[in-house]
C-alpha cells in the first residue's frame, strides 16, 4: 500500500503474485485503463511472464465486477469500522483481512459456500483428474 498507485507498485504486486502462485497455464490479468496498466514496463512484464492482458473499455465497470466486489467487502467489513493511526497499521490490517480471513475462510455463495482458497483447491483437483 502506497500513497499513489504507480507502475512500480502494480508491478511489485504482480511480481509477488506470480512468484507465490507460479502459474503453469495461461493467466488472464484484467485491469482498467490507468496509465500504470498501459505503460511499456507493464506490457514488458506481462510478456516476460507469459501473462495475457485484459482491459476494460472506458466506463465499463462490469468487466471489473469481481474485483469491485472484493474491494467493497474489504471496505465494509474491515476498513470503515476502524481508524488507523499509520499507513503501516492499515497495511498490516488489510493484509490480515485478505490473507488470514478473506482467502482462506470467508465463504462465498457464488463458490458453493466455499472460501476462495478451498474453491481453487477443488478446481485444481478437478482439472488434474483427481
Amino acid at each position: 500500500m502506497q500513497s499513489r498507485q504507480t507502475t512500480d507498485v502494480v508491478l511489485q504486486a504482480l511480481l509477488v503474485a506470480t512468484w507465490r502462485r507460479k502459474p503453469k497455464a495461461e493467466v488472464l490479468i484484467h485491469s482498467d485503463q490507468g496509465s500504470q496498466f498501459t505503460s511499456m514496463d507493464w506490457a514488458a512484464f506481462l510478456k516476460a511472464h507469459d501473462l495475457e492482458h485484459s482491459m476494460s473499455r472506458r466506463g465499463n465497470c462490469h468487466d471489473n465486477a469481481v474485483a469491485e466486489s472484493v474491494f467493497n467487502l474489504l471496505k465494509r467489513e474491515r476498513i470503515r469500522p476502524r481508524t488507523y493511526r499509520t499507513r503501516e497499521e492499515a497495511r498490516r490490517d488489510v493484509f490480515d483481512y485478505i490473507e488470514m480471513f478473506y482467502n482462506p475462510k470467508r465463504k462465498h455463495t457464488r463458490n458453493g459456500m466455499l472460501s476462495p482458497l478451498e474453491f481453487e483447491r477443488q478446481q485444481k483437483l478437478r482439472h488434474e483428474g483427481v
